[in-house]
């Protein structure tokens, strides 16, 4: 299957995120985008719907002359250039979701959404969602653009062939707790030999991570990492491998794309978005599919947000652009156009996402997605997470895809991440 869009997500950043915007000058440049009657737009091919932009460009034109342009490659190192440079700023910016991290500590170099009104918006978004874009100061830096709700997508006749519930209501009910879920897989591998529920144990690790309320570093910098809601984690993916349940194929191989298509991989956990990832991938399987939901909670796994500049001229006329093109009529927009899904909940009533969808066999995936958005469970969003989680990934996926010994790979895991935490300044 090809990389999504958020696939980088999964791969993760080694590197430390911690000082990513520490040079940055507060200066009071001017951006590229407020000379004249110009107003200029960042963001990312498939950040924001191309009918919402072409639309806002011609609402607002007699105000200002909007430019939104698609900044290719590495988003976040040049945008954070540019604003080091303090020259060719954009007046309003996107900013990913998994980036956040490294801006929310700099919320100096951004407009605060709060002097410009933005709170009397909050009740119209998702409340969790809506304060990922707030620093500890208080300081509002994004304004919500979507958010990544996570399900269970499982294949409906080979479900049903293998003496599994296989309506999407009896799926959610049934195979509700990580224990239930295993035993499916068992049972899924017992009827129809060489056929897992899961591709790898990574799955397993990280959405039992995401559901939780901490993550690797807690607010007051101290490592987390070692503590029973990661060992947990890491305990359910050992014995995830244990139980035979998940594959040897590499994610996002053609292997993995072979056996989906032949339906040995007829299940996966995965965010709304890989909607879109299942039907540009695998075609061929339209029609089998079925979207439930995952076991015990709902987790999130991608979403982003706007921003204006601390060097914007015109502050109240840029938030005015992003408030209109961040409403629930227009997310929903977004949502049919680039799988942006919305932190807006008037928009899971709307009609256009009340379609039944053919590729999951007529089923209204909205009464899953919808209903999950609304229960997501949030951890404190440091920026060192990414940097002391991802040794212990990569040591989790060395045990289920180089069946290192679990125990080893746990102690290397803690190892590398005393040393990264020494290096960042971050307590033990």
């Amino acid at each position: 299957m090809r990389l999504s869009r958020r696939g980088l997500l999964r791969a993760g950043l080694a590197g430390t995120a911690a000082t990513a915007l520490g040079g940055l000058a507060t200066g009071c440049a001017v951006p590229a985008g407020s000379t004249g009657r110009n107003m200029v737009l960042w963001y990312w091919s498939g950040g924001l719907s191309d009918t919402v932009v072409k639309n806002a460009k011609a609402r607002y034109d007699s105000a200002v002359d909007l430019q939104a342009i698609q900044i290719g490659g590495y988003y976040r190192s040049k945008l954070i250039t540019t604003m080091a440079g303090r020259a060719h700023v954009p007046d309003i910016a996107g900013l990913k979701g998994e980036d956040m991290a490294s801006y929310l500590p700099n919320a100096g170099q951004f407009v605060d959404l709060r002097t410009l009104g933005a709170e009397k918006y909050r009740g119209k978004y998702l409340s969790w969602k809506w304060d990922q874009g707030i620093a500890d100061d208080g300081t509002m830096v994004g304004f919500p653009i979507d958010c990544g709700p996570v399900a269970h997508f499982y294949q409906y006749a080979v479900f049903r062939k293998a003496g599994l519930p296989y309506e999407p209501a009896d799926v959610s009910a049934e195979l509700n707790t990580w224990e239930k879920f295993f035993a499916a897989g068992e049972r899924l591998k017992r009827r129809i030999p060489g056929t897992y529920l899961l591709t790898d144990v990574n799955a397993v690790f990280e959405h039992v991570v995401q559901q939780g309320s901490e993550r690797y570093v807690d607010k007051d910098r101290h490592f987390i990492g070692d503590r029973e809601h990661v060992r947990n984690a890491w305990a359910l993916a050992v014995e995830a491998k244990r139980r035979g349940i998940v594959s040897d194929i590499v994610n996002g191989t053609p292997d993995q794309q072979s056996a989906i298509e032949a339906g040995k991989l007829p299940s996966q956990l995965g965010a709304s978005w890989a909607t879109g990832d299942l039907k540009n991938g695998v075609p061929k399987t339209a029609g089998r599919w079925r979207v439930a939901d995952m076991p015990v909670r709902p987790s999130n796994n991608g979403g982003s947000f706007l921003s204006i500049t601390k060097t914007c001229r015109e502050p109240e006329q840029a938030f005015e652009i992003i408030t209109w093109v961040l409403d629930a009529a227009n997310q929903t927009q977004g949502f049919v156009d680039a799988g942006l899904f919305p932190s807006t909940p008037a928009s899971y009533g709307m009609k256009q996402l009340r379609e039944p969808d053919p590729f999951f066999g007529g089923q209204v995936t909205m009464d899953v997605f919808g209903p999950a958005a609304q229960k997501i469970t949030v951890a404190y969003n440091s920026p060192y997470d990414v940097a002391l989680g991802q040794p212990i990934k990569d040591e989790i996926k060395n045990v289920g895809v180089l069946g290192k010994d679990p125990d080893k790979a746990w102690s290397d895991a803690m190892s590398k991440c005393r040393r990264i935490a020494k290096h960042l300044g971050v307590s033990l």
